[in-house]
């Protein structure tokens, strides 16, 4: 993290810099300029905020965006990556590859502590007492607050304890990690203040007192029991203050991107299939075959960098997840892969030598497709490498199928269902089948089947990983339904957990390799 924070230190300044070139005559230059004054002045702290949230949205573009989606039971990486990569490939397999060395978690790791850092930096420069949750300062330090409370959310998740990035308690806390209890405190009560200071309407990407409140009860859900701070009534608290300012649209609008924003959504990264504002997702999830057989103009090729399951892509009746009639399935998942009357074969592809693992043309994630980027439009960008379609990062689905586990848990599991049941009504387009409507259940049952709603209602959106975490169910659903793992069969208790990367353990030391992951080297 040292050498992170120097990194921030720098491009700080080049932000600083491109704010003020119209000032550059003034005899005062705005990059000596120490922290407190480039705080007092809200209109750099704006355009600071602004790259807090271009290196946020970053993370979830190009293969570092999938690569917290790998290894669960909902994604996989694809065949050929897995022969021609294998420390990567230790991500699905979970066997020793998967250690503080790989790179890919090293990525992950190194890319949220530039945002978590410079967030902080803006509490610290904007914070003070009474601060009016109506003024621009107020909805700076509210925005600055959720992107940290968010940010550290993910890495707890994923990684445990991490240090807490409060620069005004900086010479107590270090760079070291810290205890996890304080850790949740930390990110909970950074969520509650977002909720408090956050705008309730902002522009598009940026955050809303609702995003806060949408996170707080999703970490009042998530934080381990160990903690004290798993409360799933103070959860539903928090859904029920935010869930009636969005409303659920037909499921297919929420991937037409002539509609992005639209009354569901809560926050979503804002792209476009324009460089540098393309997210070039499509590039690695579309189909190898595809791409050898049509070229990069068609814009469902790509190179199969995560696939899903067989049990997320496969119908009840084959021991899937998908029931007959649901819109979200052709929605999610690309089945046929025929371009304009021809249909690609493996043929190109054959000298990769996989044997019965070719999965090119077997069922690809479809929710992102652009088709703007395909040669048959007169857009000339004739490349799926430009895709840009909006990423959903909270919708309110979503919330509405953790407020109703939020009701189950609290042995309410009649109001859990109805809550379910009107997801599942938008997903039969309006009107559900009563086959399809979920009735009576345990809480048991309950726990079971919102778990398999969430893969159809949430496939490939990044929320699969913290799901399995937070319920306790990576290492049993994962072992039984992600090829990989399951072929592997090293996947261990301690891999529900990452590695702290071997890099920060060499470059921080207040993080030793005896502060280390337990199980890990």
């Amino acid at each position: 993290m040292k050498k992170t924070i120097i990194k921030i230190f720098i491009a700080g300044a080049v932000v600083i810099s491109a704010a003020s070139c119209k000032k550059f005559l003034t005899e005062e230059s705005l990059t000596k300029l120490d922290e407190n004054k480039v705080y007092s002045d809200i209109g750099l702290t704006e355009t600071s905020l602004k790259g807090i949230y271009g290196s946020w949205k970053n993370i979830r573009t190009d293969e570092q965006g999938l690569i917290t989606m790998m290894g669960t039971d909902e994604l996989q990486q694809g065949a050929f990556q897995m022969k021609s990569d294998a420390a990567k490939g230790g991500l699905d397999r979970y066997d020793g590859n998967l250690n503080s060395l790989l790179n890919q978690l090293a990525n992950q790791w190194n890319l949220r502590w530039p945002v978590v850092n410079e967030a902080a930096k803006i509490i610290k420069g904007v914070e003070k007492p009474n601060i009016s949750p109506d003024s621009k300062e107020g909805h700076i330090l509210g925005e600055a607050y959720f992107i940290r409370g968010f940010v550290d959310f993910e890495l707890a998740m994923y990684w445990g304890e991490i240090p807490i990035r409060d620069l005004s308690r900086e010479n107590e806390l270090g760079v070291r990690r810290q205890p996890l209890k304080d850790v949740w405190t930390f990110i909970i009560n950074d969520l509650t203040r977002a909720s408090v200071l956050c705008p309730q309407t902002n522009d598009p990407g940026r955050a809303t007192s609702g995003a806060a409140l949408a996170m707080l009860g999703k970490a009042y859900m998530s934080a381990p029991e160990s903690t004290g701070f798993r409360n799933f009534d103070k959860a539903r608290e928090a859904f029920e203050k935010m869930m009636g300012r969005y409303t659920l649209v037909p499921y297919k609008d929420l991937w037409d991107y002539s509609k992005g924003n639209t009354a569901e959504s809560i926050l979503e990264f804002q792209f476009s299939p324009v460089y540098p504002n393309n997210n070039k997702i499509q590039f690695q999830i579309g189909s190898r075959a595809v791409q050898a057989f049509f070229g990069d103009g068609c814009y469902y090729s790509g190179y199969d960098k995560v696939v899903p399951t067989i049990h997320a892509y496969e119908t009840v009746a084959n021991g899937g997840v998908w029931e007959d009639g649901d819109l979200r399935r052709d929605e999610s998942i690309r089945y046929n892969f025929t371009y304009y009357g021809e249909t690609p074969t493996l043929d190109p592809i054959l000298w990769e030598d996989l044997g019965n693992d070719y999965d090119e043309l077997k069922p690809h994630i479809k929710k992102y497709e652009d088709f703007r980027t395909d040669k048959h439009t007169d857009n000339k960008i004739n490349n799926e490498w430009n895709s840009g379609k909006n990423i959903p990062i909270l919708r309110l689905a979503d919330i509405k199928l953790c407020y109703a586990e939020c009701l189950n848990e609290l042995n309410k599991t009649g109001d859990a269902v109805a809550v379910v049941n009107e997801v599942r009504t938008r997903a039969w387009g309006g009107t559900l089948p009563n086959d399809k409507r979920w009735n009576t259940m345990s809480q048991t049952d309950f726990r079971t089947n919102i778990m398999e709603e969430r893969i159809r209602e949430l496939f490939a959106e990044n929320w699969r990983r913290i799901d399995l975490i937070r319920t306790g169910k990576l290492l049993e659903l994962v072992k039984a339904r992600n090829k990989w793992t399951r072929q592997s069969g090293t996947i261990q208790p301690f891999n529900v957990l990452y590695p702290i990367p071997d890099s920060e353990m060499k470059l921080n030391p207040q993080i030793t390799p005896q502060d280390q992951n337990p199980g890990y080297k």
